[in-house]
């Protein structure tokens, strides 16, 4: 069965930067399974994948534009400290969530200095080249609970 919408996929994938180093892998234990076309992966692998079977191979570069976007300066801004209010301890790299005027999101504490705290709502990974390394291990139809929720259905999932 081909890789294509509406199609719960499994792949082992090793993720890397452009200088090769190691960011994440599934090697060691359970396969991703996504389900294709619903924006669980990002773009450019997803397109990638498309059309592929199970036990294909395939070594693929994602630019910045179709992984998690350009670096966006204007989501940093330093803020003070009384903004955490309640936290006793704040270190760079620690991560919130905060609301905005776009929904619930993720902000890492980009640095310390003082009172003065620079926050960062980009992803880690934003305005980073990719490079995957997949093994594509199964493709299955969607069940139509996944399909109305629009993720694949696993082991602890509550609905």
């Amino acid at each position: 069965m081909q890789i294509a919408d509406k199609k719960v996929v499994s792949i082992h994938y090793t993720l890397t930067n452009s200088d090769g180093a190691v960011i994440d892998s599934s090697r060691d234990a359970e396969p991703l399974v996504y389900l294709h076309g619903a924006q669980n992966i990002i773009p450019g692998l997803e397109a990638a994948l498309a059309g592929k079977v199970s036990g294909d191979e395939l070594t693929v570069s994602i630019d910045a534009a179709d992984a998690y976007g350009p670096y966006k300066e204007e989501m940093t801004q330093v803020v003070p400290r009384n903004m955490f209010e309640g936290v006793d301890e704040i270190k760079a790299g620690m991560e919130f969530q905060a609301e905005t005027s776009q929904g619930v999101q993720v902000i890492r504490i980009a640095a310390v200095d003082g009172d003065e705290i620079t926050i960062d709502g980009n992803h880690p990974l934003a305005g980073q080249d990719l490079h995957f390394d997949v093994n594509v291990t199964d493709v299955r139809e969607a069940t139509e609970d996944e399909l109305a929720h629009g993720h694949v259905h696993t082991a602890g999932c509550d609905h």
